[in-house]
């Protein structure tokens, strides 16, 4: 069984001294957590352990840097998330309009637990879902299908300006409800999993 630290500031200390006893406390303590974590930004449950494991190493090798009195839950969420960005660069090459959503992500991460963050993306999937119908399709069509304007208003027999309508209506809906997470939000939902990245 984990020894259990009276604080965070005696499990800091013990880490820093390289005793086992303290990374044992930090994997059965984060790792189930972190992982449901990096799922919910990869969407790939070998990924998402690696991911981890990769933050639990780096913390380790790192140990004698942390200091006491800063917040290591909010470091460790953090950690994951530069994993996972680190990982997605590896993959491909990331477009601008695409590091404007992950520096929004990045806002969302640094405000959010993990708790919180699944309670906006549900959030905001309720959202998306509560969209007038032809405004919803045009949208999805938009957002998850990565359809240009031009291949919508062909594919639903409407004008490139009633696309435009449609697609500044649902973001002006889902702005008023997510404020300035919205396109953060839009990037976990659709980019990373339409593009196959993981």
């Amino acid at each position: 069984m984990s020894t259990v630290f009276i604080n965070q500031i005696s499990f800091l200390k013990s880490l820093q001294k390289g005793e086992s006893k303290a990374y044992t406390f930090l994997v059965d303590t984060y790792h189930h957590k972190l992982c449901l974590y990096a799922f919910s930004l990869t969407n790939d449950h070998d990924l998402s352990e690696d991911i981890v494991q990769n933050v639990f190493i780096r913390i380790w090798k790192n140990r004698q840097k942390i200091k006491d009195d800063f917040n290591f839950k909010s470091y460790l969420y953090k950690s994951v998330y530069n994993e996972f960005i680190d990982q997605y660069r590896k993959q491909k090459n990331v477009l601008s309009l695409e590091k404007k959503h992950i520096d929004a992500l990045s806002f969302i991460v640094e405000e959010e637990d993990e708790k919180s963050l699944e309670r906006l993306i549900n959030l905001i999937k309720q959202e998306i879902q509560n969209l007038p119908p032809k405004c919803k399709q045009t949208f999805l069509l938009s957002k998850y299908e990565g359809l240009t304007n031009i291949e919508i208003a062909d594919y639903l027999n409407i004008s490139t300006k009633s696309v435009e309508g449609h697609i500044t209506k649902a973001f002006s809906v889902l702005r008023t409800a997510m404020g300035d997470k919205v396109n953060g939000l839009l990037f976990l939902l659709f980019n990373v999993r339409r593009k196959g990245v993981f």
